[in-house]
Parts: structure tokens; C-alpha cells; sequence
């Protein structure tokens, strides 16, 4: 029997765990942008939070229609890719120094809430640690960014309410923005900032949950998308604008010239307060101090002040591993389709790509110990988000072949209009970020120039024979012995005592078995799709020793590439209709377990009912 090939990505991401991945960026912008709008405007600064709020809503809007658009990945890399490829790759590598710095950012803002020394150097080790956890290809990350996600809702919603009754005198401290129109769009382009979230999960409609009604061969995942980006979209503009209102509640907030004030490294305004030198960087925790401390005491104050530092610190800590995590992908996907060299394809025991995962955490926490300053690294995270999103944007709003309503492509044309101004003016008065931008978009073109080299030497001469496909060398006669009844399903690793187990209940319940191999990858792209077990050394070695063992038995063979393995064997299982499924008792140590979870426990979780799980340890 021939092997049956079953690639399929499992589309388990639901509506909370796409909101997680959207907030995990956007919700942690209030925890730093709120701070850099008043050292950029002073008591003016609510015009330009409002502003960025109405922006960040019309990017929404525009990524609703993208992810409608592209159900299998609308990223700027994949949604532009059918236009131009040289398009794509610069909106890729524009995205990759969007993750870099926001894996730099998130963690420094972090340690800022938490008033640790020397907050940079606490970043650098958090980064590489985060780093060392997606070694092993953790499965339960979105997860706990959404139960960070409550809290944190939680915790800024109370801060408003404790907010609330100083609205009035906000109100009252507001001062017009200045006459001067190129000092008020310099201070808005100055803050914007955590828009990649939007790419994040335009991304990741590949793997989201089909609407009710749609098929895998015409996919549809508004139902889990359009809920997710309108969730995350309402909470941060509303509370964005309520938390910069009430900023302009506190009195005696100064700008101060930026330095080495603190013991940062970077040259934007500081804000200080009575008594509190450089609030800027963790103003939530000082607006808590003081809104909760006049009405409950000092001492509930620094409490609540102390939660609001810690829960910040977990959102802004999910958001570094779902930078990196997206900084392994994209690199992982970009080496498939031979734009950088074919080294970074290479897999882990985790199923993770080795070299991606080093430069994913190597690049940012160097990058966080070069420019250890909150504001310095806000200026190089705009021109790459920003970048990003305007080629998507007008990529989208030119192709005539895709089904966008007339109101929709006109605002897609006018908020790429924005996005290119404010990528043009980031270019024009920030040299780090010129500098910066420029040099990532050199390296990868770079890479590009020598992984072409590379694959026009690998082709073979006109003269050379094309080699023959390795023949099915699993095929087999016809059993004979009688074989029937409700088929099993075993799933194995290697050879071993499942796989012998497995073949021996075979034959002692005459029953026909199916041997399945998955392949587990965290990262996949389309020609993992297609890809079979010829070119799977382990796979190989598996089927051909089933092969020898069952002799005439009727064996059947599957084959898999999965990022998730306990979803492909539970579908697999249904699919084919079997009575068991069979697994071994995993080796691993119970540190491994606990990061990547218990195979075992997942798929007796989601099984149905009907299928029994037999475990041999």
C-alpha cells in the first residue's frame, strides 16, 4: 500500500487566541506611548494621542478587509508576493527590524515599570532567556498571553475608574497644540508606535479557525479575525485616550532635557514629576500612585502602583516572545522560498529552526544593550511597521483582481497616504532609524544575492540526467489472512517498543493498521503541503522496518509535516474512521514537558469519544 500523504496545517487558532496575539502588541502600547506623547507636547499631547488612536482604528479597519482577503496568510510577505517579489522581500525586511525592536522595546518598557537597576542589562537576559524557551518550541504561548490579557484589561479599566472624577480638571489642562503644524506632525510621527500587531495576525489567518460554512479548499476566517482586530482595536483607542486624559490630570508633570538621566544611553525628553525624576517610561505606575493614593492612601497607592508595574511587565514580556517567535517564522518561510540561504532551514529535535532562533535573540538583546533608551528605540520601531504596513496597504489597494469594495480600496489608498508620509518624515529627521532601516534592508538583500548564487549552482547541467524519484518501496500483496473490522491507528516517532506493540495487535486482532509519522515543524509553509516521506530519513526508516515486520499484513502508511501534532493525529484518526489510537509514553523530562506539554494529554483531550486511546509505556 502506497503511503497516504495528510499535510495539512491545523487552523486551531479561535478568536481569544488571535485577540491575545493582537494585544500582546497593540495593548502595549499604552504602557510607553502615553508617556512619549507628553515628552513630545507637554500638557498639549492629548491632540496627538487622539490622533494616533484614530490611526491605529484605520489601520484596523484596513486589516479586517486584508485578513477577508487572504485566508492563508496576509502578511505583507505573502499578500504581495503574487504582485512583486521584490515588493514583498522589502516589506518582509522591513517587518523583521519592526520585530527586532519590538522585542527590544517590549522588554526594556518592561523592566522600566518593574524600577529594577540598570533596566537595559535586565532586558538583554530576559530577551535571551525567552529565547532559550522557544529552543524547545513551547505550545502553550498563546494561552498565557491571553490570561495575561485579562488582568491587564483589568487592572488599566480600575486605573481609569480611580482616574474618572480628575477628568474635568484634565480637561481644564489641556493646552492647544501649537500654530506650528511641521513641530505638531513631527511630535505625532514621533508616537506612533505598536502597529505590528496587525501584521501579526494577518499573518496568522493560516492557521485561525474557518467561519461555520467554509471549506479548506475555499477558506474563510472572518468570524475569528474580524472579532479579534474590532475586540483589541476598541479597548486600546478608548482606553489609550482615557489613560492620556488622564495624564493631563496630574499636576507639575516638566520636560526635562534628555542624557544618561537614570541611567539611560539615549538623548530623547525625559518627563519628570515632584518627587519622581523620569516618569516618563512607566507613567501608568505613577498615575496609579497618585489617582488610587488620593482616594484609598499613599500605601494603596504604591500597591496599586506595584500590580500595575507587574501585570505591564507579563503583557510587555508575551509581546518579546511573540516578536521572536515571529521572527523565526518569517526568517524560516523567507529561507523556503530561497530569498536567504538554505541554512536557515535546518529543524531542530523541537521542530524549530536552529539558526532563525539564534539571530532572534542574539540581534534584539544586543540591540537593547546598544540603545537602552525607550525613545530611541520607539524612533527605529516606526520605520519598520510603518514601512511594512504601507507597502500591504497599497499592494492591496492596486490589485484590480481582488474583491475590495470601492469604499474600501479608497481607504486603503488614503491610509497608505498617511503611512507614506509619516515613513518619508521618520526617513528625513531620524538617522538612527535611516541608518537602521537602511542597513537591515541591505543585509537581506544581500542574503538574497548570495542564496540565488547559491541555487543557480546547485541546478544541474543541461547534460546532467535528471535523477529518478526514489520508487514507493512500500507497497505490498495482497494479505493472506483475512483482515477486517475497524481499522487502528498508531503514531510513532521511531523504531521501538510502540511500533513492535503495534504490529503484534495487528495480528492478534486482525485488524487492519494504519502507521502514521508526523513530521512536527514549527514553522510551515506550502511546500510543506506537498512535501512526502521520500525525503524524511526518519520517516523512511520507520515504514521500511513496518514494511519488513508485516510481511503480507495490511499496512497502511501516513505521513505528515504538522506544527502541532496531537491536532493531526486526532484529525487523521477521525478521517480515516479507526477504533484506537495508539501512542507511546513520551521520554522527555518533566522541564521539556511542561514547556511543550504532554502529547498524550492533548490528544485524549480532543479525541472523540468514540475513539479509544490506548497508551503503551
Amino acid at each position: 500500500m502506497s503511503v497516504i500523504s495528510s499535510t495539512r496545517r491545523p487552523r486551531n487558532v479561535d478568536a481569544r487566541r488571535a485577540t491575545a496575539i493582537l494585544y500582546g502588541d497593540w495593548g502595549t502600547s499604552k504602557a510607553y506611548v502615553i508617556g512619549l506623547a507628553f515628552a513630545a507636547a507637554g500638557y498639549s499631547s492629548f491632540g496627538l494621542i487622539a490622533a494616533m488612536c484614530v490611526l491605529t482604528a484605520l489601520v484596523g479597519i484596513n486589516y479586517i478587509t486584508i485578513c477577508r482577503l487572504y485566508p492563508d496568510g496576509g502578511g505583507v510577505y505573502g499578500s504581495v508576493r503574487h504582485r512583486s517579489e521584490i515588493l514583498s522581500i522589502v516589506g518582509a525586511f522591513l517587518l523583521l527590524a519592526d520585530y527586532i525592536v519590538t522585542a527590544a522595546l517590549s522588554a526594556l518598557s518592561a523592566f522600566e515599570y518593574l524600577g529594577v537597576p540598570n533596566p537595559h542589562q535586565f532586558a538583554g537576559l530576559a530577551i535571551l532567556v525567552i529565547g532559550a524557551l522557544n529552543y524547545f518550541g513551547p505550545r502553550h504561548t498563546g494561552s498565557l498571553a491571553f490570561l495575561v490579557t485579562i488582568p491587564t484589561v483589568a487592572v488599566v479599566g480600575l486605573l481609569i475608574l480611580f482616574a474618572a472624577p480628575h477628568f474635568g480638571k484634565a480637561v481644564q489642562n489641556i493646552r492647544p497644540l501649537p500654530d506650528d503644524w511641521g513641530v505638531v506632525w513631527a511630535g505625532f510621527v514621533s508616537i506612533i508606535l505598536a502597529l505590528s500587531g496587525v501584521e501579526a495576525i494577518a499573518s496568522a489567518t493560516g492557521v485561525m479557525k474557518l467561519n461555520r460554512g467554509s471549506t479548506d479548499e475555499r477558506p474563510l476566517v472572518t468570524q475569528t479575525s474580524t472579532k479579534a482586530i474590532l475586540w483589541v482595536m476598541a479597548e486600546v483607542c478608548v482606553f489609550t485616550a482615557l489613560l492620556g486624559l488622564a495624564m493631563h490630570g496630574l499636576d507639575g508633570l516638566t520636560i526635562s532635557p534628555g542624557g544618561n538621566s537614570g541611567g539611560h544611553h539615549g538623548s530623547g525628553a525625559q518627563v519628570d514629576a515632584p518627587g519622581n525624576p523620569g516618569v516618563r517610561d512607566y507613567m501608568l505606575r505613577y498615575m496609579g500612585n497618585v489617582y488610587v493614593g488620593h482616594v484609598l492612601g499613599p500605601t494603596a497607592g504604591q500597591v496599586f502602583g506595584a500590580v500595575i508595574s507587574i501585570v505591564l511587565a507579563l503583557l510587555l514580556l508575551s509581546a518579546v516572545n511573540t516578536a521572536i517567535g515571529a521572527l523565526i517564522g518569517l526568517q524560516f518561510v523567507l529561507s523556503r522560498d530561497g530569498e536567504i540561504p538554505r541554512g536557515m532551514q535546518k529543524l531542530n529535535a523541537f521542530g524549530v529552526p536552529v539558526l532563525p532562533i539564534v539571530l532572534a535573540t542574539v540581534v534584539p538583546a544586543l540591540l537593547v544593550m546598544f540603545v537602552s533608551d525607550v525613545s530611541g528605540l520607539a524612533d527605529l520601531y516606526a520605520v519598520g511597521v510603518v514601512g511594512a504596513i504601507a507597502v500591504n496597504l497599497i499592494a492591496t489597494a492596486t490589485d484590480r483582481k481582488a474583491q475590495v469594495r470601492t469604499w474600501e480600496r479608497a481607504l486603503m489608498f488614503g491610509t497608505f497616504a498617511v503611512m507614506a508620509a509619516i515613513e518619508i518624515t521618520l526617513f528625513i529627521n531620524k538617522p538612527n532609524a535611516r541608518v537602521f532601516a537602511a542597513s537591515i534592508l541591505a543585509i537581506g538583500l544581500i542574503l538574497r544575492g548570495i542564496a540565488k548564487e547559491w541555487e543557480q549552482k546547485r541546478r544541474p547541467s543541461p547534460t546532467t540526467a535528471p535523477e529518478q524519484p526514489e520508487q514507493d518501496a512500500l507497497s505490498a500483496s495482497e494479505p493472506s489472512e483475512a483482515f477486517d473490522g475497524p481499522p487502528m491507528l498508531c503514531a510513532v516517532r521511531g523504531v521501538g517498543r510502540t511500533l513492535d506493540f503495534a504490529l503484534a495487535e495487528m495480528a492478534e486482532t486482525k485488524r487492519p493498521l494504519y502507521l502514521l509519522y508526523v513530521r512536527e515543524q514549527k514553522v510551515l509553509t506550502e511546500q510543506d503541503r506537498t512535501r512526502t516521506w521520500h525525503s524524511d530519513a526518519d520517516a523512511r526508516k520507520i515504514f521500511s522496518y513496518a514494511k519488513e515486520k508485516a510481511g503480507d499484513r495490511p499496512v497502511r502508511y501516513c505521513y505528515a509535516v504538522s506544527e502541532s501534532p496531537a491536532d493531526t493525529i486526532v484529525d487523521i484518526a477521525a478521517t480515516l474512521g479507526v477504533s484506537r489510537v495508539m501512542l507511546g509514553s513520551p521520554k522527555r523530562g518533566s522541564l521539556i514537558t511542561m514547556l511543550r506539554g504532554n502529547i498524550i494529554t492533548e490528544v485524549s483531550r480532543i479525541l472523540p469519544e468514540d475513539i479509544h486511546l490506548i497508551v503503551h509505556a
